[in-house]
């Protein structure tokens, strides 16, 4: 399965919270079934018939269905309601868009944009959502960058997040992609806070044939960094990906240690780190821009990896992201398994947002 087809698919939660939300406000106002209605008035009934005279025509005279025009061949729906477009119809469209999560300022500028152009003009859904789709691809096609790689050995990745964000599963799959891509890769497990991190990521170094350093539970993550680089230049490593803690209860301990690690690999090589990757849970949708805001503070972010665009009905907070911020996003992901974690591809993800085919 191509991962346009399991984006599409994974993404039901949000492209049937848009699309169906398309749908009811182009129907609410929709004139074809007034516009019917009036050509019918204007048909004389018939003469009533003898029942003795009442006949069957012969097979080659029934009226054949009337087929669609070229426009309904092309959009699928030669039938499909269509609506002036007007303020109360684009004031309801913004509504969908950020119920969807898209945010209020980027849902006014995608509004408006789709208005241009095709303000008091009849629109169907179909075409609406292929307009929508268009201004989506457009805010996203800027942002829509692979992890850069250096020839800088080994590259430093530092990635954050708050706990639960998947950044650990991200490291474990980033690392396996690029171990299957003939990189060498060492991890540093620096959330030494949480057993569970580290033995996940244990878990997914043994899979990816990647080594994971680790420190005792509660050890100080700027040493363990330390090590870790030390340990990497030896080994003639390509990159360095450190795993960091993501307690926003105390954000003044939280940047602390993250600067406290930057420091320290700085001692090693004054370059590091050259991405800071921030992991970026989709469910929490607008929660997602406080996090980068929090993050861009803490730390100097150099991309995004959104996670969990298969559960949640939030899919549009990556367009207000985008919109906000112009931080690269460097991929996206749609479950556990390792090649649901792909390049961030802004056509298929327009498309599959709004639930179009590709």
């Amino acid at each position: 399965m191509s991962f346009f087809k399991k984006l599409k698919e994974r993404m039901f939660r949000s492209s049937d919270k848009i699309g169906e939300g398309l749908e009811a406000l182009v129907a609410e106002g929709s004139e074809t079934t007034a516009e019917t209605a009036a050509e019918i008035s204007l048909t004389p009934a018939p003469a009533p018939r003898a029942e003795s005279q009442t006949t069957a025509p012969p097979p080659e005279t029934l009226a054949e269905p009337a087929k669609p025009g070229l426009l309904g061949r092309f959009f699928g729906k030669a039938d499909e309601p269509r609506r002036v477009l007007d303020d109360a119809m684009l004031e309801s469209l913004e509504d969908v868009l950020i119920q969807a999560d898209m945010g209020v300022e980027t849902a006014t500028r995608v509004t408006a944009n789709i208005a241009e152009g095709r303000f008091g003009k009849k629109i169907g859904a179909t075409e609406l959502r292929q307009a929508l789709a268009d201004e989506v691809a457009r805010i996203m096609e800027p942002v829509a960058r692979p992890l850069p790689l250096y020839p800088q050995k080994p590259q430093v990745v530092l990635v954050v997040g708050v706990n639960g964000s998947g950044k650990t599963t991200t490291i474990g799959k980033l690392a396996s992609q690029f171990r299957a891509a003939g990189k060498s890769v060492v991890i540093a497990a620096g959330d030494t806070f949480r057993a569970a991190a580290v033995e996940q990521l244990q878990v997914w170094g043994q899979r990816a044939g990647v080594p994971v350093l680790t420190a005792p539970e509660g050890s100080d993550p700027a040493s363990l960094a330390f090590d870790a680089l030390t340990r990497a230049q030896a080994d003639g490593a390509d990159l360095l990906m450190i795993d960091t803690a993501g307690r926003l209860q105390n954000r003044a301990d939280l940047m602390e240690e993250l600067a406290k690690i930057i420091r320290v690999i700085r001692k090693v090589d004054p370059s590091a780190p050259h991405n800071t990757l921030l992991v970026l849970d989709a469910t929490t949708g607008q929660n997602a821009v406080t996090q980068v805001e929090i993050f861009r503070k803490i730390a100097d972010v150099s991309g995004l990896v959104m996670t969990k665009l298969d559960g949640t009905a939030k899919g549009g907070v990556l367009v207000s992201l985008a919109d906000k911020f112009g931080l690269p996003i460097h991929a996206i992901g749609l479950g556990e398994q390792i090649d649901d974690l792909a390049p961030f591809d802004p056509q298929d993800f327009a498309r599959a947002l709004v639930g179009l085919d590709s």
